[in-house]
């Protein structure tokens, strides 16, 4: 029998297994929302389709599974492009699908005709604009394949409207098999013995845990390698959760806004193990500098990662929790009881002490946190957006498993907390998700709230309401001597009675003194929350 295009796609994300989906209609993309009307996926309809492009992000990071976002075509595709770039520079696994002017109509400028697969080329694993319909479903089922696999990322995938329309005999690939497309899960056996012998001969190691660890599952492998051979772990923003934030081998972050104790321990050690990590700017700077004194071991199922950045001695192209698990049955502990011993020293001297900063007449961000990390439930789904609300959480917000931080690391994207955090409550729906969020980032996409409303997604909000606009004005005092340039927001809405607008609880905390019984409140139920937290200007992210 044979289906519409249209149905064809529905069909074939049932194929996947795809149970929900977020995303905005328009004329170009009807056919495929028609057609979904006779399926069981659940849609959720964001106020914007960049917050579609988040949400999906949010789910794939909760779940491990792909996300998938729609939009119709013109600006519509235009307006996922943010989210799809910071899917890429994240490495999660979204397939988006976009609506397209007709075939004929291409290249002819008519009424909302955008090209999407031009646009997006430099930052989508691969994209497709579908010429023929009979091909769709293999491309549909290609498309997932190389989300999904090796260094996962985003797939987008246009269709004209005519292609939608046009009818096809369906039948869906068990398999398929694209040529040069490959990826490498088994590590080099020699080069693993090589990184065995280096981390047994290592009197300073310490092991970097990246974004990868937590895509591949590998967060068991990397504890007991490090408990094996008593390595201490500091992590990339990315990592964040790969070794929980309270183990006694955890450094916590490193980089320009990291521990200073995880600093130390990257620019002191003799041999460095980089894990599913991508050496950005932010996390190591004078990579120069740090090869020259250490070893390096480079992890990383891509390829282009290892060497790109940093001078590796021992390269290993892998599926890191395979290559971890072939490593952990031949290496041997090193002697480094007294680097450990050094690190316990640093680390006491430099642990932050919140019972300093419990009083004041405003909310301390660094308490508060703390204080939240304690009281949240374990099954607990942090999202941020981008700004100090970041670092301050990435720094002070404990966090005991895999997938329960959410954040935008490469791209650093203003606006990704709120519907990134929608996307997880979805997908975990018995998770607690709070989404911490500054003044500024949250006004990117609070109209967000409406799609909360409408699916009754209990989502909290913590701001650090510092009417300021706080990263762009903390980097202006340190170096433009001060010279403040549109960084003011003293004009803010009252958040608060915004919620109210929607029909949500809230609260302003203006002193840490209210914080406990705040969060008491909040946590009562799986209801949307707000906490509008009263922050200093002058209060530092280092």
């Amino acid at each position: 029998m044979k289906i519409s295009g249209a149905r064809a796609i529905i069909k074939s994300l049932e194929k996947e297994n795809v149970n929900v989906i977020f995303g905005y209609p328009g004329a170009a993309i009807c056919p495929f929302y028609d057609a979904l009307l006779d399926s069981s996926i659940r849609h959720i309809l964001t106020r914007n389709e960049q917050g579609a492009a988040h949400a999906a992000n949010g789910y794939a990071r909760a779940t491990g599974k792909t996300g998938v976002c729609v939009a119709t075509s013109g600006p519509g595709a235009t307006n996922l492009i943010t989210g799809i770039a910071t899917a890429y520079m994240d490495s999660i696994p979204i397939v988006a699908i976009t609506g397209q002017v007709s075939t004929e109509l291409i290249g002819r400028d008519v009424f909302q005709e955008a090209d999407i697969t031009g646009a997006t080329a430099p930052f989508c694993k691969h994209n497709y604009l579908v010429k023929n319909a009979k091909k769709l479903p293999y491309i549909i089922k290609e498309a997932f394949h190389i989300a999904s696999t090796g260094r996962p990322g985003p797939v987008l995938i246009d269709v004209p409207i005519d292609i939608q329309n046009t009818e096809i005999e369906f039948n869906y690939p068990e398999t398929v098999d694209i040529r040069g497309y490959k990826p490498n899960y088994k590590g080099h056996p020699m080069q693993i013995k090589k990184a065995a012998e280096e981390i047994s001969k290592a009197k300073a190691p310490v092991i970097c845990a990246g974004g990868g660890i937590i895509n591949a599952e590998a967060s068991a492998e990397l504890l007991e390698l490090a408990e094996k051979c008593c390595i201490p772990v500091t992590t990339t923003l990315m990592g964040k959760g790969a070794i929980p934030s309270l183990h006694r081998l955890s450094l916590g972050m490193l980089g320009s806004h990291g521990s200073p104790v995880a600093n130390y321990a990257v620019n002191n050690a003799d041999l460095l193990i980089l894990l599913g990590a991508r050496v950005g700017d932010r996390a190591i700077a004078a990579t120069h500098k740090i090869a020259k004194k250490a070893k390096i071991i480079h992890i990383d199922i891509d390829p282009a990662e290892i060497g790109k950045n940093i001078e590796v001695t021992i390269p290993i192209v892998g599926d890191v929790k395979n290559v971890l698990r072939d490593l952990i049955s031949i290496v041997e502990k090193g002697n480094v009881d007294e680097w450990n011993q050094k690190i316990q020293s640093f680390k006491s001297k430099h642990t932050v002490s919140y019972e300093d900063v419990n009083e004041g007449d405003t909310v301390k961000p660094k308490y508060m946190l703390s204080l939240l990390s304690e009281m949240v439930p374990d099954n607990t789904i942090v999202t941020t957006e981008v700004g100090q609300n970041q670092i301050w959480a990435a720094n002070h917000f404990n966090v005991s498993r895999p997938r329960s931080f959410i954040t935008s690391g490469g791209m650093g994207t203003m606006g990704f907390g709120l519907p990134s955090a929608i996307g997880a409550k979805i997908g975990t729906p018995e998770s607690t998700v709070i989404t911490i969020s500054g003044d500024g980032s949250f006004q990117m996409s609070l109209q967000e709230l409406g799609t909360i409303k409408q699916c009754k997604i209990g989502v909290k909000v913590v701001i650090f309401n510092n009417s300021r606009l706080g990263m762009v004005r903390e980097i202006q005092r340190t170096k433009y001597r001060g010279r403040y340039s549109q960084v003011f927001l003293e004009n803010n809405p009252d958040f608060v009675s915004l919620f109210g607008a929607y029909g949500f609880k809230g609260e302003r905390v203006e002193n840490n003194s209210q914080v406990r019984a705040a969060i008491e409140r909040m946590l009562s139920n799986d209801e949307p929350y707000l906490l509008d937290c009263v922050v200093d200007p002058e209060e530092p992210t280092l």
